[in-house]
């Protein structure tokens, strides 16, 4: 029997990742997590797929005296650099972030099981979640890279209020209720967001940097190099947030290194693991956040040659969830695809 728990478990990406353990028995049995939380929120009872679990209160000791095989930690970054290395519990527990706090560890193995499940040794017991904005495009441009060696990206991510969690989305629901309500008022007040996110569009998500990017933006370069192994590629991003609840949408432009064709491309997302490919545009078919939201797999279309890259560039467009693919999904493919090695 696995044992698992959840720490953070009150929040968005939290709840999605009981879901998915609930999912997938097949791996973690029909046991339920256990759930902390902090303590503003222990002893409230939470309705699951399991039934109604009670909230503990977060306590190091209390969790470790557990002995879980896997943690799941949806908190804060400042939380995990505080607490994640103990919480391995001297090597007895596997830890899975999905907080940025190590991500850009050079010892800490960020994965996506379906592209570098290789990166996790026999003794590691942190294991780094993914942006979740990374982790969307990662599934759609690998199989690209592994045949045609990507050398650059351009990105324009396009991101649910969801990436700023449960509180985000009543943000975007409660402003926009209040402008249908009267159209001629001003718009809510912001709270989780710079502006007013109601029929608006923000580009600037999280806190710029010197280089003029935001960290957001910054995020998808860095953990892209490092998930493909390709410290060379150079990555653009412009990550604007969009009053939509769930899932992000992103335009890539891709240049490579060989000659790449339409046809190509294609062929080789047909048969990737964790895609779709939606791409019949004379019928209106293609990725929309309508669609992925609530969906395991990234969608994938409006796949074109690149006007700007000739030969050796195509344009795509991808959808995915972002609590699920680009949070929970992934960090339970982790410990479910850790769980099979031991088989």
């Amino acid at each position: 029997m696995v044992t698992c728990a959840i720490i953070g478990a009150t929040g968005a990406v939290g709840m999605e990742v009981a879901k998915c353990m609930h999912s997938r028995q097949s791996t973690f049995g029909p046991t339920a997590p256990a759930l902390y939380a902090s303590p503003r929120s222990a002893g409230k009872v939470m309705s699951t797929l399991y039934g109604d679990l009670t909230i503990a209160a977060f306590d190091v000791d209390l969790v470790n005296s557990s002995s879980y095989d896997y943690i799941f930690l949806a908190v804060s970054g400042s939380f995990s650099l505080e607490w994640a290395e103990k919480l391995t519990n001297g090597g007895k527990t596997v830890v899975i972030d999905n907080s940025s706090a190590f991500r850009y560890h050079d010892s800490i193995p960020l994965v996506v099981p379906e592209i570098n499940l290789a990166a996790i040794g026999p003794d590691d017991k942190l294991i780094a979640n993914p942006n979740c904005t990374t982790a969307i495009a990662a599934m759609a441009l690998h199989p690209i890279h592994a045949k045609y060696t990507i050398e650059t990206l351009i990105v324009s991510s396009y991101q649910a209020t969801s990436g700023a969690g449960e509180p985000g989305m009543q943000e975007l629901l409660e402003g926009t209720r209040k402008q249908l309500e009267d159209l001629a008022a001003p718009p809510q007040p912001a709270k989780m967001f710079s502006h007013p996110i109601a029929f608006n569009c923000i580009p600037c998500i999280d806190k710029l940097q010197d280089n003029g990017y935001t960290k957001e933006e910054m995020k998808v370069a860095w953990e892209t190099r490092k998930i493909f192994c390709a410290p060379d590629m150079k990555v653009s991003v412009t990550a604007v947030r969009i009053p939509t609840l769930r899932a992000h949408s992103e335009a890539i432009s891709i240049q490579t290194k060989d000659v790449i064709d339409v046809a190509g491309v294609k062929e080789v997302l047909a048969t990737a693991k964790g895609l779709v490919v939606k791409d019949d545009t004379a019928n209106d078919v293609y990725p929309m956040p309508l669609t992925s939201s609530g969906a395991d797999n990234v969608e994938v279309g409006r796949i074109r040659q690149s006007l700007v890259f000739g030969d050796r560039g195509v344009e795509i467009f991808v959808c995915g969830d972002q609590l699920l693919r680009g949070a929970a999904l992934n960090a339970v493919l982790i410990a479910e695809a850790m769980e099979g090695r031991k088989a």
